[in-house]
């Protein structure tokens, strides 16, 4: 990989004309801004990209080497280093070709070897499917992003050549990846303030996912725009004298609405294609911040303004850097004017993001606001990943905080904390710090005392209040937004489960070894370690939390254990005895809805494997069934504290006259018991069989709730169901 001279022409290169002719162009749109020394690096970088493709052609039947120049032309556009630049060009040869890394870093450095290996997927073959490959793939080139942002501009610009080229894709693959683009690809290019890019990836996403739709909505665009050409140039018109008069300079620049950008509005607001395009659409870039509010004073004076509708992200930018004055004035033609009011260096950062005025870290420049954002937000995804064993659920959590819709809370102390649409106080919780999250109890928004369930609105201040003994719970998922919020509370979980699991699969062990005269500790280490290397469980509390998600048999386990070796300790004197629950515990028991068990019922569980014990009722039908599995058979009984709520059905017979519901749920409700879900299952002139769905905490309990049932005078019977 020796340095080409500087004189080298580009048809010396290997790579075909048009690849040659592309090298030209590049170094043409590089010369702009980068010194001859840097360009001719860049030309050796392609010297060496051509040679390593140059047996390898598109789908398109294009020489391979065309599809990294024009990522590098893409980036060109947004005025990188020359790294970047070069890291473009051979994006690819890691992947694809016989150039290893050792190779890349001895010509062209650690900085350019670093960003094309976080660019580069992992194989697939160690993979159970194309989704999990695809995750980690991501998780991967997140990792090298939190280390060096242009890893994503790189792999942005890749991504929209792929696009604009996707057509010599087979119809499977065009969906897929346009599906991807559209659920990752887009959203994280708006979440880094890289709009230009986002908007294109949105059309060509949605081009190829729904071909008709986009025709029909983008020829109807073509259309209305040239029936509004006229208006459009009287408002502006008249916007220009007056902000002239007023002696603000401006450049006057009309918005078109884009087709992805009209079908989400009619999808996401319901709206139709007429009511979505009846609004005008204006720009006004100005020098300095003190001239984009005086130019909103002079834009309210000429049209008037709709209440409401103003939004200043100057003072309050938005995630991802963007700063504009918004407004919606009263049209002369009736229809409103969305005007957008913003700096010249506004809109650069508006349509480049992260990429704007690139300064690198290692730059004395200080990077600009939207590369401290971005930075910030990856280096928390970073930090999330390390706590998220699956790289799907990780990639599931990262789409939850690529939402483009954004509400701007207050904490006390008057920090801004920008959160997702619909987040609740829960989330707000955990965005200030995750030790607030995992402590909280409720919130109270502008001095009012509110549920973490709660949604604050913009401009609302929330405080968060806590108490030591407070934790996480299931419920919590339910509601909780935020990717950072979810990631917290599943991770506690889990670790509750496994420790649950564990305790849990130690006293079920221990019952079966009783019944053979042994118990653990008489189990010799040796004989112990024996069985977890020959079945590959790295430690005893794995093999107990298997025992407890009936992934193995207790009564197998002891079997093997009790030949490798051990001393018996005599007669059982335990056999009979069964182990109790209290129904806490989380994630290894669960309850059958064939039957639905209450506390004070007898009960059985048999393992299932990966749910743990499924508890049923001693007399349940699907106990016969179960019976003739005795190894998955485990006696349990309920504990003396048991706490919480249980489901259980009724199946009332009911007069059939208006107000009869109502009349059974209000006894229902008088009896301290909620009402999950009700149902008709038979319906006459006279009477009516209802089944009621509803929480109680016992026997005794449910027995409480028929007695007031019976008591109302339009039920003819009430009895558990099923029976």
């Amino acid at each position: 990989m020796r340095k080409r001279k500087a004189n080298t022409r580009a048809e010396d290169y290997p790579g075909g004309g048009r690849a040659a002719a592309g090298i030209d162009a590049l170094a043409e749109q590089l010369a702009t801004y980068l010194p001859a020394e840097q360009i001719e690096r860049v030309r050796g970088a392609y010297a060496v990209g051509a040679r390593a493709h140059a047996s390898q052609k598109r789908k398109s039947g294009e020489p391979y080497i065309t599809h990294p120049l024009a990522v590098a032309a893409i980036l060109a556009g947004l005025r990188p280093d020359a790294e970047t630049i070069i890291a473009a060009i051979l994006h690819d040869t890691l992947e694809d070709t016989g150039l290893t890394r050792a190779q890349l870093e001895s010509g062209f450095g650690s900085t350019v070897a670093e960003l094309v290996d976080g660019v580069t997927k992992l194989e697939r073959v160690d993979f159970a499917s194309r989704l999990e490959a695809d995750a980690e793939s991501f998780r991967k080139m997140l990792l090298a992003m939190a280390r060096d942002l242009r890893v994503i501009l790189i792999k942005l610009a890749d991504r929209l050549h792929n696009m604009r080229t996707l057509s010599a894709m087979a119809p499977d693959a065009r969906r897929r990846i346009a599906r991807e683009t559209l659920e990752i690809y887009a959203p994280i290019a708006a979440r880094l303030g890289m709009n230009a890019i986002r908007s294109e990836l949105q059309d060509l996403g949605f081009r190829s996912l729904y071909p008709d739709r986009y025709k029909i909505i983008a020829s109807r665009i073509k259309r209305t725009v040239g029936d509004r050409r006229e208006s459009m140039a009287v408002i502006e018109r008249a916007l220009a004298e007056r902000l002239a008069a007023d002696g603000i300079p401006v450049q006057i620049i009309s918005r078109i609405k884009a087709p992805y950008s009209i079908w989400s509005k009619m999808k996401g607001e319901h709206k139709t294609f007429a009511e979505v395009m009846d609004v005008y659409g204006i720009r006004l870039v100005t020098d300095t911040v003190a001239h984009c509010y005086q130019a909103l004073g002079s834009a309210h004076s000429l049209f008037k303004p709709v209440e409401g509708r103003f939004k200043d992200f100057i003072a309050i930018p938005k995630a991802n850097g963007y700063q504009s004055l918004h407004t919606v004035l009263f049209g002369p033609f009736g229809a409103p004017i969305e005007v957008q009011i913003r700096t010249e260096d506004m809109n650069t950062v508006a349509e480049r993001g992260v990429a704007a005025h690139w300064s690198y870290k290692t730059e004395a420049t200080p990077p600009n606001s939207a590369q401290v954002r971005a930075r910030a937000w990856v280096e928390t995804l970073a930090d999330r990943q390390a706590a998220t064993p699956s790289s799907i659920e990780f990639l599931e959590n990262v789409k939850v905080d690529l939402f483009p819709d954004e509400v701007y809370l207050f904490t006390p102390a008057g920090d801004i904390q920008s959160l997702p649409k619909n987040a609740t106080a829960l989330d707000l919780a955990f965005a200030v710090h995750t030790d607030v999250g995992m402590h909280a109890v409720a919130a109270r928004i502008d001095g009012k005392l509110a549920s973490l369930r709660s949604r604050p609105v913009s401009g609302q201040t929330v405080e968060v209040i806590t108490a030591p003994s407070a934790a996480p719970n299931p419920q919590w998922l339910e509601f909780a937004v935020t990717g950072k919020a979810r990631a917290a509370i599943r991770q506690y979980l889990k670790r509750l489960q496994h420790e649950d699991a564990i305790d849990f699969g130690h006293r079920m062990l221990e019952s079966a070894l009783d019944t053979r005269g042994y118990s653990l500790d008489s189990i010799p280490p040796t004989a112990l370690d024996r069985f977890l290397a020959e079945h590959s469980v790295r430690r005893l509390e794995d093999l107990l939390s298997d025992i407890a998600l009936g992934n193995r048999m207790p009564d197998q386990v002891a079997a093997k254990l009790t030949a490798l070796g051990g001393s018996a300790t005599g007669v059982a004197l335990h056999r009979s005895e069964k182990i109790r629950i209290s129904g806490g515990e989380r994630g290894i028991l669960s309850f059958g809805n064939c039957c639905h068990p209450l506390p004070g019922d007898d009960i059985v569980g048999y393992l299932s494997p990966g749910k743990g014990i499924v508890v049923h009722r001693v007399e349940c039908p699907n106990v016969v069934e179960l019976a003739k599995l005795p190894e998955r058979r485990v006696e349990i009984g309920w504990d003396k504290d048991v706490q919480g709520d249980y489901r259980v059905e009724l199946r009332v017979e009911v007069v059939n006259r208006p107000g009869v519901l109502a009349t059974v749920s209000a006894a229902i409700a008088e009896a301290n018991s909620n009402i999950d879900d009700v149902k008709y299952i038979e319906r006459g002139i006279q009477a009516a069989t209802l089944i009621f769905a509803i929480e109680v905490k016992h026997r005794k309990h449910l027995a409480d709730v028929m007695r007031r049932i019976r008591n109302t005078k339009v039920v003819n019977g009430v009895y558990r169901y099923p029976l």
